[in-house]
Protein backbone atom coordinates (compact mmCIF):
# COMPACT_ATOMS: atom_id res chain seq x y z
CA UNK A 1 0.00 0.00 0.00
CA UNK A 2 1.41 3.17 -0.96
CA UNK A 3 1.30 6.89 0.29
CA UNK A 4 -2.05 7.85 -1.68
CA UNK A 5 -3.41 4.61 -1.02
CA UNK A 6 -3.26 5.30 3.40
CA UNK A 7 -4.22 8.65 2.53
CA UNK A 8 -7.53 7.38 0.89
CA UNK A 9 -8.18 4.72 3.56
CA UNK A 10 -7.54 7.40 6.29
CA UNK A 11 -10.08 9.54 4.54
CA UNK A 12 -12.38 7.37 4.17
CA UNK A 13 -12.55 6.11 7.65
CA UNK A 14 -12.76 9.47 9.11
CA UNK A 15 -15.96 9.76 6.72
CA UNK A 16 -17.53 7.14 7.74
CA UNK A 17 -16.88 7.84 11.62
CA UNK A 18 -17.48 11.01 12.66
CA UNK A 19 -18.19 10.80 16.03
CA UNK A 20 -15.46 8.47 17.22
CA UNK A 21 -13.32 10.90 14.83
CA UNK A 22 -14.73 14.13 16.67
CA UNK A 23 -14.64 12.60 19.87
CA UNK A 24 -11.08 12.18 19.56
CA UNK A 25 -9.92 15.22 18.15
CA UNK A 26 -11.96 16.84 20.84
CA UNK A 27 -10.02 15.04 23.83
CA UNK A 28 -7.00 15.70 22.37
CA UNK A 29 -7.66 19.14 22.24
CA UNK A 30 -8.83 19.54 25.40
CA UNK A 31 -5.49 17.88 26.66
CA UNK A 32 -3.35 20.05 24.61
CA UNK A 33 -5.33 22.75 26.46
CA UNK A 34 -5.02 21.54 29.82
CA UNK A 35 -1.41 20.77 29.12
CA UNK A 36 -0.89 24.56 28.30
CA UNK A 37 -3.05 25.89 31.38
CA UNK A 38 -0.88 23.52 33.96
CA UNK A 39 2.08 24.79 32.57
CA UNK A 40 0.85 28.45 32.61
CA UNK A 41 -0.41 27.86 36.42
CA UNK A 42 3.06 26.65 37.63
CA UNK A 43 4.80 29.42 36.10
CA UNK A 44 2.34 31.83 37.96
CA UNK A 45 2.41 29.99 41.06
CA UNK A 46 6.35 29.86 41.06
CA UNK A 47 6.33 33.48 40.70
CA UNK A 48 3.91 34.16 43.28
CA UNK A 49 6.09 32.07 45.69
CA UNK A 50 8.89 33.26 44.90
CA UNK A 51 7.71 36.67 45.95
CA UNK A 52 5.77 35.75 48.89
CA UNK A 53 9.51 33.72 49.75
CA UNK A 54 10.63 37.33 49.21
CA UNK A 55 8.59 38.84 51.38
CA UNK A 56 8.92 36.87 54.32
CA UNK A 57 12.59 37.12 54.01
CA UNK A 58 13.39 33.45 52.00
CA UNK A 59 15.58 34.89 50.14
CA UNK A 60 18.28 36.47 53.10
CA UNK A 61 20.00 35.33 55.91
CA UNK A 62 21.32 36.79 58.92
CA UNK A 63 24.83 36.93 60.50
CA UNK A 64 24.63 36.74 64.13
CA UNK A 65 27.60 35.86 66.73
CA UNK A 66 27.93 32.38 68.51
CA UNK A 67 27.28 32.63 71.95
CA UNK A 68 29.46 31.05 74.96
CA UNK A 69 27.89 28.25 76.16
CA UNK A 70 27.74 28.51 79.94
CA UNK A 71 28.75 25.70 82.07
CA UNK A 72 27.39 24.90 85.80
CA UNK A 73 29.44 22.95 88.53
CA UNK A 74 33.23 22.17 88.15
CA UNK A 75 35.87 21.96 85.03
CA UNK A 76 38.64 24.23 84.72
CA UNK A 77 37.91 27.33 81.95
CA UNK A 78 41.22 27.19 80.11
CA UNK A 79 41.12 28.16 76.66
CA UNK A 80 41.02 24.82 75.25
CA UNK A 81 40.14 24.89 71.70
CA UNK A 82 37.76 22.13 70.70
CA UNK A 83 37.65 20.37 67.28
CA UNK A 84 34.58 20.27 65.78
CA UNK A 85 33.20 18.03 62.96
CA UNK A 86 34.49 19.89 60.23
CA UNK A 87 38.26 18.97 61.68
CA UNK A 88 38.33 23.04 62.41
CA UNK A 89 39.09 24.47 66.21
CA UNK A 90 37.32 26.61 68.07
CA UNK A 91 38.93 28.33 70.74
CA UNK A 92 36.36 28.71 73.71
CA UNK A 93 37.68 32.74 74.16
CA UNK A 94 36.72 33.23 70.78
CA UNK A 95 32.85 32.41 71.40
CA UNK A 96 30.62 35.18 72.98
CA UNK A 97 32.14 37.77 71.19
CA UNK A 98 29.84 40.10 70.10
CA UNK A 99 29.64 41.51 66.12
CA UNK A 100 30.67 45.29 66.79
CA UNK A 101 29.86 48.41 64.75
CA UNK A 102 33.40 48.73 63.75
CA UNK A 103 33.20 45.20 62.45
CA UNK A 104 29.57 45.30 60.56
CA UNK A 105 30.33 48.51 58.74
CA UNK A 106 33.57 46.87 57.57
CA UNK A 107 31.53 43.52 56.46
CA UNK A 108 29.45 45.92 54.33
CA UNK A 109 32.52 47.62 53.07
CA UNK A 110 34.81 43.99 51.97
CA UNK A 111 31.25 41.94 50.72
CA UNK A 112 31.08 42.43 46.92
CA UNK A 113 28.53 40.00 45.80
CA UNK A 114 25.43 41.53 44.09
CA UNK A 115 23.17 41.38 47.40
CA UNK A 116 21.72 43.95 49.55
CA UNK A 117 23.31 44.45 53.05
CA UNK A 118 21.81 45.73 56.39
CA UNK A 119 22.99 46.28 59.87
CA UNK A 120 20.82 46.38 62.66
CA UNK A 121 20.84 46.45 66.02
CA UNK A 122 18.32 44.97 69.13
CA UNK A 123 17.08 48.12 71.34
CA UNK A 124 14.80 47.46 73.85
CA UNK A 125 11.36 46.10 74.83
CA UNK A 126 8.13 46.52 76.83
CA UNK A 127 8.95 50.23 76.82
CA UNK A 128 5.28 52.51 76.34
CA UNK A 129 4.96 54.76 73.46
CA UNK A 130 2.85 57.92 73.73
CA UNK A 131 1.37 61.01 72.22
CA UNK A 132 -1.11 63.76 74.15
CA UNK A 133 -3.37 61.62 76.44
CA UNK A 134 -3.14 58.12 74.29
CA UNK A 135 -0.63 55.60 75.06
CA UNK A 136 0.66 52.46 74.52
CA UNK A 137 0.98 49.30 76.66
CA UNK A 138 4.40 48.65 77.75
CA UNK A 139 4.96 46.05 75.45
CA UNK A 140 6.44 47.71 72.37
CA UNK A 141 9.96 46.42 70.78
CA UNK A 142 12.54 49.69 69.76
CA UNK A 143 14.34 48.21 67.26
CA UNK A 144 17.77 49.75 65.27
CA UNK A 145 18.81 49.35 61.80
CA UNK A 146 19.71 51.11 58.28
CA UNK A 147 18.03 52.23 55.17
CA UNK A 148 17.52 48.44 53.73
CA UNK A 149 15.94 46.82 57.07
CA UNK A 150 12.57 47.37 56.32
CA UNK A 151 13.28 45.51 52.99
CA UNK A 152 15.18 42.56 54.22
CA UNK A 153 12.45 42.35 56.53
CA UNK A 154 9.65 42.15 54.46
CA UNK A 155 7.97 45.33 56.06
CA UNK A 156 6.26 47.91 53.72
CA UNK A 157 5.39 51.54 54.32
CA UNK A 158 1.61 52.54 54.39
CA UNK A 159 2.48 55.95 54.93
CA UNK A 160 5.59 58.24 55.05
CA UNK A 161 8.89 57.38 53.80
CA UNK A 162 12.17 55.20 54.79
CA UNK A 163 15.14 56.42 56.93
CA UNK A 164 17.82 57.99 54.64
CA UNK A 165 21.53 57.11 54.65
CA UNK A 166 22.48 60.66 56.23
CA UNK A 167 20.06 59.84 59.07
CA UNK A 168 21.61 56.88 59.72
CA UNK A 169 24.91 58.01 60.17
CA UNK A 170 23.79 60.92 62.40
CA UNK A 171 21.61 59.43 64.40
CA UNK A 172 18.50 61.70 64.35
CA UNK A 173 15.47 61.03 66.93
CA UNK A 174 13.23 59.99 64.14
CA UNK A 175 11.11 56.45 63.55
CA UNK A 176 8.62 54.60 62.20
CA UNK A 177 5.40 53.45 63.49
CA UNK A 178 4.44 49.91 63.83
CA UNK A 179 0.42 49.30 62.51
CA UNK A 180 -0.38 48.68 65.52
CA UNK A 181 1.30 51.27 67.48
CA UNK A 182 0.04 53.80 65.38
CA UNK A 183 -3.77 52.42 65.28
CA UNK A 184 -3.61 52.97 68.92
CA UNK A 185 -2.11 56.13 68.93
CA UNK A 186 -3.78 57.48 66.15
CA UNK A 187 -7.00 54.93 66.00
CA UNK A 188 -9.02 55.70 62.85
CA UNK A 189 -6.65 57.32 60.46
CA UNK A 190 -3.02 56.24 61.16
CA UNK A 191 -1.65 58.87 58.32
CA UNK A 192 -2.27 61.51 61.19
CA UNK A 193 0.83 60.49 62.83
CA UNK A 194 3.55 61.83 59.73
CA UNK A 195 5.77 64.44 61.36
CA UNK A 196 3.82 64.13 64.92
CA UNK A 197 6.33 63.83 68.05
CA UNK A 198 5.56 60.99 70.54
CA UNK A 199 7.80 60.06 73.09
CA UNK A 200 9.31 56.18 72.94
CA UNK A 201 10.08 55.17 76.61
CA UNK A 202 10.12 59.07 77.36
CA UNK A 203 11.97 60.20 74.33
CA UNK A 204 10.60 62.40 71.64
CA UNK A 205 10.77 61.09 68.37
CA UNK A 206 9.54 62.43 65.37
CA UNK A 207 7.56 60.09 63.31
CA UNK A 208 8.26 59.63 59.12
CA UNK A 209 6.12 56.49 58.25
CA UNK A 210 3.83 54.26 59.33
CA UNK A 211 4.00 50.60 58.21
CA UNK A 212 1.73 48.12 56.77
CA UNK A 213 0.00 45.43 58.72
CA UNK A 214 2.60 41.96 57.94
CA UNK A 215 0.57 40.12 60.69
CA UNK A 216 1.82 38.11 63.85
CA UNK A 217 3.48 35.14 64.73
CA UNK A 218 2.98 33.12 68.20
CA UNK A 219 6.33 34.50 69.31
CA UNK A 220 6.21 37.87 67.97
CA UNK A 221 3.53 41.08 67.00
CA UNK A 222 5.04 42.46 64.11
CA UNK A 223 3.32 45.61 64.73
CA UNK A 224 3.96 46.47 68.17
CA UNK A 225 7.55 48.07 67.23
CA UNK A 226 8.97 51.06 66.37
CA UNK A 227 11.97 51.59 64.55
CA UNK A 228 14.42 54.07 64.05
CA UNK A 229 18.10 54.08 63.09
CA UNK A 230 20.91 52.10 64.66
CA UNK A 231 23.10 55.16 65.43
CA UNK A 232 20.05 55.94 67.33
CA UNK A 233 20.15 53.39 69.46
CA UNK A 234 23.66 53.22 70.14
CA UNK A 235 23.53 57.12 71.73
CA UNK A 236 20.76 56.75 73.34
CA UNK A 237 21.07 52.96 74.70
CA UNK A 238 24.59 52.67 75.27
CA UNK A 239 24.87 49.12 76.42
CA UNK A 240 28.18 46.54 76.44
CA UNK A 241 26.92 43.33 75.49
CA UNK A 242 24.48 44.51 72.54
CA UNK A 243 25.27 43.20 69.37
CA UNK A 244 25.03 44.08 65.59
CA UNK A 245 23.34 42.31 63.23
CA UNK A 246 23.99 41.68 59.56
CA UNK A 247 21.15 40.93 56.90
CA UNK A 248 22.48 39.80 53.25
CA UNK A 249 19.27 39.36 50.66
CA UNK A 250 19.84 38.16 47.53
CA UNK A 251 17.35 38.78 44.52
CA UNK A 252 17.52 35.01 43.14
CA UNK A 253 17.03 32.30 45.64
CA UNK A 254 19.61 30.60 43.24
CA UNK A 255 22.15 32.36 44.57
CA UNK A 256 21.92 31.83 48.58
CA UNK A 257 24.61 29.09 48.79
CA UNK A 258 27.02 31.46 46.65
CA UNK A 259 26.09 34.49 48.88
CA UNK A 260 26.56 32.61 52.05
CA UNK A 261 29.64 31.29 50.97
CA UNK A 262 31.01 34.52 50.06
CA UNK A 263 30.04 36.30 53.49
CA UNK A 264 31.77 33.99 55.67
CA UNK A 265 34.92 34.29 53.43
CA UNK A 266 34.49 38.07 54.10
CA UNK A 267 33.54 37.99 57.63
CA UNK A 268 36.12 35.65 58.79
CA UNK A 269 39.24 38.34 58.01
CA UNK A 270 37.31 40.89 59.87
CA UNK A 271 36.48 38.64 63.18
CA UNK A 272 40.41 38.14 62.67
CA UNK A 273 39.97 34.16 63.15
CA UNK A 274 42.81 32.03 61.96
CA UNK A 275 42.13 29.49 58.80
CA UNK A 276 41.85 26.31 61.41
CA UNK A 277 39.56 28.12 63.43
CA UNK A 278 35.89 27.09 63.44
CA UNK A 279 33.51 30.20 62.73
CA UNK A 280 32.75 32.44 65.82
CA UNK A 281 29.29 33.89 64.13
CA UNK A 282 25.94 31.49 62.89
CA UNK A 283 24.66 32.34 59.43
Amino acid sequence: MNFKDTISLSYKTIKTNKLRTGITVTIIALGICALIWFLTAIAAASTSLTASFSTMGANAFSIRFKERNIRFGGGNNNNTKKTSKSNLKQKQSNTGKIITYEEAKEFKERYQFPATVSLAIGGVGNVIVNTGNKKTNPEIRVLGGDENYLELNGYKIAYGRNVLSTEVESGRSICMLGSSVAEKLFPGNTSKAIDKIVKVDQIPYRVIAVLEDKGSSAFFNTGKVVFTSYNNIRRLYPAANTSFTIGVMVNDLKLMDAAIGEAKGAFRPVRKLDVKEEDNFYI
